[in-house]
């Protein structure tokens, strides 16, 4: 959970182009951000693979009004409304976004290729055809806020209790990292998102960085398998909170929209 998912940041920066609050140009440059190119292939009307400037006017030609996010788990379907196939696409992807306002889904394929260090990737968004149903499982920003808060002091207390190092090269290089990517970009969501989803996300973030380095840091204390288990077990709902807050936070601008058409 430390790198944005592909399909929050097709999600927040093409809500941001539907609102008319960027350029299509600037929303494909942060849709796909260090990746090689992004394509769509399935659109109605379309018998190739189009790129995405020609895809989100398309979609918003037929009806669309927003996007939300998927992030689903084994037994977690996150974010999802149906039907099994799309589920089953996106459950294999671990992502996907979905469509508001016309019953589209778009599951991203990547594709990597080169040597380590110069690897070229691009990315295929296959449109599906979705349920519109109310997504799985997501919270409202308000609960997902209260439920990290909980999860930030359950996650440090299992790291000290199994005696899980947050230091260290590794761990001390990660937190560098992330501290880095936040001085370069405060702009953690698009034009448009709220103050709160911001801080959710950020918050979900920083849970979701101490989940990745008590399972990449070695076996610390947990030098048994009934201890391993128990740090998996332990770990596993707290980052099923960061990733629901996740969603949440991504998805608060449609339902910011929503609310507000009522």
């Amino acid at each position: 959970m430390l790198s944005e998912p592909r399909s929050g940041r097709l999600a927040a920066w093409g809500n941001a182009l539907l609102a008319g609050l960027v350029s299509p140009d600037d929303a494909v440059l942060a849709i796909v951000g260090e990746d090689a190119v992004h394509r769509v292939e399935g659109l109605p009307g379309e018998s190739a693979p189009v790129g995405l400037t020609l895809a989100l006017g398309r979609l918003r030609a037929l009806g669309v009004s927003g996007l939300r996010v998927a992030l689903p788990a084994p037994g977690h379907p996150l974010g999802l409304s149906g039907p099994p196939e799309f589920n089953a696409r996106a459950l294999e992807a671990e992502e996907a976004v979905v469509c508001h306002g016309a019953a589209f889904g778009l599951v991203p394929e990547v594709d990597e290729a080169g040597p380590e260090g110069d690897v070229h990737v691009e990315v295929v968004w296959h449109v599906l055809p979705v349920r519109q149903a109310p997504p799985a499982d997501v919270p409202s920003l308000g609960e997902a806020e209260r439920e990290l808060a909980e999860a930030l002091r359950e996650a440090t207390e299992v790291l000290s209790k199994l005696d899980v190092a947050g230091s260290g090269p590794v761990a001390e290089a990660a937190i560098d990292a992330y501290r880095a990517r936040a001085e370069r970009g405060r702009e953690v969501l698009a034009p448009g998102y709220p103050p709160r989803a911001v801080r959710v996300l950020e918050l979900a973030r920083r849970v979701g960085l101490l989940v990745s380095l008590a399972y990449g840091n070695g076996h610390g204390g947990a030098v048994s398998s009934a201890e391993m288990r128990a740090r998996a077990e332990a770990l596993r709902p707290v980052e099923r909170t960061a990733r629901r807050a996740q969603v949440a936070a991504y998805n608060a601008y449609v339902e910011e929209r929503e609310r507000g058409a009522r």
